[in-house]
């Protein structure tokens, strides 16, 4: 049976490249980086060098960067590093459970937050965001890139309201990283989130932006490693993986690639919504997204059985973030947007790899219309009663 994986957004496999520049870090050059001795320069020197092609893909200087274990710490660091008691902080109905969760956390330790809904179309007023600070927010956390609808949020304005009202700004460019260029001045952050596996690097690692001079606590203590930003030895071998990873990705966005992934995107998506009761999720009327992303609700039919109806045919779609995956509950994004319970649990996502080919597109295209119409035979409810 053909397998197609169309769930890039909950992670990617390495691209061979990544993997040979990993894999003399396992074995032969095995060192702990904070050694003094051969073995340990060794580490340390191909730290440095992928600390150099991250700061290179940032747009930051080298001191910048901060190596962790991924985008859930990188959002985590942001929040409990930077927010005391009676501080507030300003984020959205529509980030990431790293964010969300942290911010839950915080409010039983006094720091008050207010969440700034999207529009329908899953983007995010920065009007609302000015209108949502007080005397006492001092942190304001927006993401990039939506991880289920692919929208991208218009963080330089964002950035340029916190510059003018001396609040911090982070941004989690989990789903952004190496699908749209990255400019942390032009963003105008504090603080920036990415993660190695949503890029094809690999999973358990990860990197900050920290602009000099932000008074961000570490989470971890222990050790002097990342100039005292993030105690633990380094995982250099993965710490590699992300720098050839980061490499890899801005070759990627002036080669073509992402051009060419936006256009299989668009094809898949024109296509599936040609089926009946169908529509788009985010996106549409100018509103920007990531390359590889398309959010379609389908009437009449459970995602959830969408899902695995399109597993038992060999394609990998998702009904929405892999960190909620099995909750009984719809999207918090796609409800945050407008939709209805029955609507949202009737969505899926399809997030392509930049390896996807128009062989991946066609069988998907092949696939999905047969098990739409295979499932709302099945179903008891007629169709256009939905949403």
């Amino acid at each position: 049976m053909r397998r197609v994986y169309m769930d890039a957004n909950a992670t990617t496999p390495l691209l061979p490249e990544v993997m040979e520049a990993m894999r003399p870090y396992w074995m032969e050059h095995f060192g702990n980086a904070s050694s003094i001795h051969l073995h340990g320069q060794q580490a340390r020197t191909a730290v440095d060098r992928a600390r150099e092609t991250v700061a290179e893909f940032f747009n930051c200087h080298d001191a910048e960067v901060v190596f962790n274990s991924g985008g859930t710490e990188g959002d985590n660091t942001a929040i409990f590093g930077l927010l005391h008691p009676g501080d507030h902080f300003v984020t959205t109905s529509i980030e990431h459970s790293a964010i969300l969760q942290a911010a839950q956390r915080m409010e039983k330790h006094g720091v008050e937050t207010t969440f700034v809904a999207p529009q329908p179309s899953g983007l995010i007023d920065p009007m609302d965001v000015l209108r949502a600070i007080r005397p006492q927010t001092r942190l304001i956390s927006v993401m990039l890139a939506n991880n289920e609808t692919g929208v991208l949020q218009p963080v330089e304005k964002i950035g340029k309201i916190a510059a003018d009202t001396g609040v911090f700004f982070h941004i989690d460019a989990v789903q952004g990283a190496g699908k749209v260029k990255f400019d942390v001045r032009r963003f105008g952050c504090h603080l920036l989130s990415i993660s190695a596996h949503k890029m094809h690097g690999p999973k358990g690692v990860g990197a900050m932006f920290v602009r000099r001079g932000t008074p961000v606590e570490s989470l971890l203590v222990g050790g002097s490693h990342e100039r005292r930003r993030r105690a633990g030895t380094e995982n250099v071998a993965g710490i590699v993986g992300l720098g050839k990873a980061a490499q890899l990705a801005m070759l990627s966005l002036e080669d073509g690639t992402i051009d060419r992934l936006a256009g299989l995107r668009d094809r898949l998506e024109t296509e599936l919504l040609q089926l009946s009761g169908t529509g788009l999720n985010g996106g549409g009327d100018g509103v920007p997204r990531v390359a590889n992303t398309s959010n379609i609700w389908f009437d009449q039919l459970e995602g959830e059985a969408l899902v695995i109806a399109l597993d038992l045919k060999g394609v990998a779609v998702s009904g929405g973030s892999a960190c909620h995956s099995g909750a009984t509950e719809p999207s918090h994004v796609l409800m945050a947007m407008g939709l209805d319970k029955t609507r949202a649990r009737a969505s899926l996502r399809f997030s392509l790899m930049k390896t996807a080919t128009d062989a991946d597109v066609d069988y998907v295209l092949e696939v999905v219309p047969t098990a739409v119409q295979h499932l709302r035979a099945l179903s008891p409810v007629e169709a256009g009663t939905l949403g």
